[in-house]
């Protein structure tokens, strides 16, 4: 178990903001964050677990608990002639995970390359991108009550998984802290590829997860920062969901509105472009950026803070509201 005091976290947030937490707990196996969970300390103590901070903006400093795991491993737990179950600790990278089982020639992750945190983070996200979600593929979660320190394997269902939304998410009512998944993966893949820019670099290509993992990748740098050499958080925003009326009100306004049908009739419709429309792509506000390739994406240039981050996040909102009458719902988690 590991334990600091006025830990700095800017190595533990993708937008590399200079913030501190009053404590900092790193647990190795699920008996040291039991011994955590149970000490009157912790207890009283505001608290809060975290992956590798790819989807948080700390807007100060943390007065309280930083609680992270270090449990690793990825273990297969049982076989079909047709799939396999992959057991991973939360702790795992999970672009590692998705580079492990591509070499293995499993099916299932390769669309979800290149996308930064760890693994417990990505179930608690429902992490997605180019036609899969995570809830596409997990099985189940291995998680521990915050309240009652009971340890529960939770299905798939349970999970109640939405647009990056997840049962863990409720950390008021019903807080879980994630030690492993399980993922069911496909031995004889069939890939999907039904994204424009997606099916453009794959042309031509035999469609295999290796293929597709690279074009992927390749997409992803075009369009989104390496949060290692510019601090981001990916998509800072959600795409909205509209009803199928709201949606065709705006289509006439605006006819070349890009859009993606949803099964229950609803429209998704990409956040960026309204972002982009209203004049916001590539703009620098003191330290803040909206990133030039990509409107979705804020970018920290240097000495940002997570208040600074956050004014902008609300002008962008305000002025997406204005213009179109959709109001934008931050993907990214803010704390303080």
């Amino acid at each position: 178990m590991r334990i600091e005091e006025n830990y700095p976290l800017e190595k533990h947030n993708t937008f590399h903001l200079p913030v501190k937490s009053r404590w900092f707990m790193e647990y190795g196996d699920e008996e040291e964050l039991l011994r955590i969970l149970r000490d009157e300390y912790f207890q009283e103590c505001l608290s809060l677990h975290i992956g590798s901070g790819s989807n948080l903006l700390f807007i100060d400093d943390y007065n309280g608990i930083i609680l992270h795991s270090a449990i690793k491993g990825i273990k297969v737990v049982k076989e079909t002639p047709e799939e396999v179950f992959l057991r991973i600790g939360a702790a795992e990278i999970w672009d590692d995970v998705v580079a492990y089982t591509v070499a293995e020639g499993w099916g299932g992750l390769e669309n979800l390359s290149g996308i930064p945190g760890e693994t417990g983070a990505a179930a608690v996200q429902n992490i997605g991108a180019y036609g899969t979600e995570l809830k596409d593929v997990l099985e189940s979660v291995d998680a521990y009550n915050q309240l009652t320190f009971e340890k529960k394997t939770i299905t798939n269902e349970e999970c109640l998984y939405g647009y990056r939304d997840s049962l863990f998410k409720d950390e008021q009512k019903d807080p879980q802290i994630i030690t492993a998944i399980t993922l069911r993966l496909q031995k004889h893949p069939v890939c999907t590829v039904c994204y424009k820019g997606l099916e453009e670099e794959l042309e031509g290509k035999e469609i295999t997860p290796s293929q597709v993992r690279q074009a992927v990748l390749t997409v992803r740098s075009r369009k989104l920062p390496d949060p290692a050499k510019l601090g981001n958080a990916g998509s800072f925003f959600k795409n909205p969901i509209l009803p199928a009326e709201k949606y065709q009100r705006l289509k006439e306004r605006y006819p070349e509105i890009p859009s993606y049908p949803l099964p229950d009739g609803r429209v998704k419709v990409p956040a960026g472009w309204l972002i982009e429309q209203c004049g916001f792509k590539g703009k620098k506000h003191g330290e803040v950026g909206v990133y030039d390739r990509q409107a979705l994406v804020l970018v920290n240039l240097g000495n940002a803070r997570g208040y600074e981050i956050a004014m902008v996040a609300e002008s962008i909102r305000l002025a997406v509201e204005e213009r179109f009458g959709i109001l934008l719902m931050p993907e990214v988690k803010y704390i303080g």
